[in-house]
């Protein structure tokens, strides 16, 4: 198993596990763990789209990767 594929896989695990906690209720859109997991699942993203040379599939998850991170600096700040 090639290891660009398992860290795709993670990366999308990590996305939908906050999508879908943040649509049954249990994280919230602003929380720490939610940003956290959106921008490493975004980070993996964006090596294994940069490894399979799919660019428009780097770009969305630089751009979800960035405003994540963001997110992550503003809540870690306000403690």
């Amino acid at each position: 198993m090639d290891i660009f594929f398992v860290i795709g896989v993670v990366g999308m695990i990590l996305i939908l596990l906050a999508f879908l906690l943040n649509q049954i209720g249990v994280w919230k859109q602003n929380t720490l763990l939610y940003d956290s997991c959106n921008a490493l699942g975004g980070l993996l993203l964006v090596v294994y789209a940069f490894d399979g040379k799919a660019w428009p599939f780097v770009i969305l998850n630089g751009v979800w990767t960035l405003y994540s991170t963001k997110d992550v600096l503003v809540a870690v700040l306000r403690r």
